[in-house]
């Protein structure tokens, strides 16, 4: 006998990986400069030089144990308290090393949390749109997840809708901003709202509610703006970040969770999680890695060309007469299909070697994303063919 749960899950394949797997087969018969592939976020821009400084340092000068060898279980201390140090300086926290942890890449950091703050049966709440993985990541941990329908109009928390959810089997908000596939901003006063509410159930219930902030776009935010530091609003949250946008290093798979000082088990939490490794694999993160990364925590890769990108994109799905909500972050745009069913939209762009994802995966069905991680160029290029497009199939 093999596992049903995951077998089940053969069936409810990543529309996003599928989608790209399309979009290689076709480039193999046409030519990858053929197909407008906007499916993957996977980061364009190289990473900053000085990383690959770092790395050349650490191998020609660090002893290969120190590079190759094991961390420690909770972490190497030296990268720990580079990250606690960083993120005081940067948002004006007072982590110390032991409320860091370092991960194998947010993916690795919500596992994490979910298992140190949450049972079977639980209630995670997040809100539409939301990454899909999501699920898996929650419904695997015997947690349940329930996703709060969106805010169409700016894709900021749909507050009444929320209130009306936060029940007394809630034990953690799971929010991502900014946002995939949005590319929504969660404002000050939206994170001022969201720590209200959260207060307030939590002293009703009489128990603690988490927030898990996934956060690896917390850089890559447009128009000169920044992202509002999560934990800054509310004591129990745990960040959950990875360096695969910033530094556009999603290959290595490195990241940290941090748990707000504030909170009561901060130190507890990072302890336990060491723990939760054993469990499920993700123990000691690559040590080269970890060490090359806390040489470069406050760079990061060159976003300009997102920033065009999303400005190119954003005036030719308008003209096109897409309703669509301008990104002010990620390297996502998520406008809304010309027909109610965004797959069968989706279908038809595939025939013009558009490769876009339907958004019924992400809790907005008539939506779809676009992933502008691609060359200017290619974005260019792509624009009279998707204008082409909605002239001949839309009129």
């Amino acid at each position: 006998m093999i596992a049903e749960q995951y077998r089940k899950m053969l069936d409810a394949k990543s529309v996003i990986r599928q989608l790209s797997e399309k979009a290689t087969k076709r480039a193999q018969i046409i030519g990858a400069e053929n197909v407008f592939d906007y499916s993957l976020g996977n980061p364009s821009v190289p990473a900053p030089a000085e990383f690959k400084q770092a790395l050349l340092d650490l191998i020609e000068k660090e002893d290969p144990m120190t590079l190759h060898g094991y961390s420690p279980t909770l972490g190497i201390p030296s990268v720990k308290t580079a990250i606690a140090e960083s993120l005081n300086c940067r948002f004006d926290m007072n982590y110390g090393p032991e409320h860091i942890f370092p991960v194998s890449a947010a993916a690795a950091a919500i596992a994490h949390a979910l298992r140190a703050v949450t049972v079977p049966g639980d209630e995670v709440l997040t809100f539409a749109p939301f990454f899909p993985e999501y699920h898996p990541y929650v419904d695997l941990t015997g947690a349940v997840l329930k996703v709060v329908p969106a805010d169409t109009k700016s894709f900021q928390i749909n507050f009444e809708a929320f209130e009306e959810m936060l029940g007394p089997r809630v034990a953690a908000v799971l929010v991502n901003t900014p946002n995939n596939p949005s590319g929504a901003v969660y404002s000050a006063e939206t994170l001022t709202k969201l720590a209200e509410v959260l207060t307030r159930k939590a002293e009703q219930y009489g128990h603690d509610i988490f927030l898990i902030s996934d956060e690896p776009y917390r850089e890559i935010v447009f128009d000169g703006k920044q992202q509002p530091y999560v934990s800054k609003f509310y004591a129990n949250t745990i960040s959950c970040y990875s360096f695969s946008k910033a530094l556009s290093l999603p290959g290595e798979r490195i990241g940290y969770l941090a748990v707000n000082p504030a909170c009561p088990y901060a130190a507890e939490i990072v302890n336990m999680c060491g723990q939760i490794s054993r469990g499920i694999g993700h123990n000691c993160p690559t040590s080269l890695m970890q060490l090359a990364v806390s040489k470069v925590l406050d760079l990061t890769s060159d976003f300009s060309v997102y920033e065009k990108n999303r400005n190119l994109l954003y005036e030719c799905l308008t003209d096109c007469g897409f309703e669509v909500v301008k990104p002010e972050g990620t390297f996502y745009i998520f406008p809304k299909a010309p027909e109610a069913d965004a797959v069968a939209f989706c279908q038809k762009a595939l025939q013009y070697d558009l490769v876009l994802v339907p958004a019924d995966s992400f809790g907005c069905p008539g939506y779809f994303r676009m992933a502008y991680c691609i060359d200017t160029e290619k974005v260019e290029r792509s624009l009279p063919v998707l204008r082409k497009m909605m002239k001949e199939i839309y009129g």
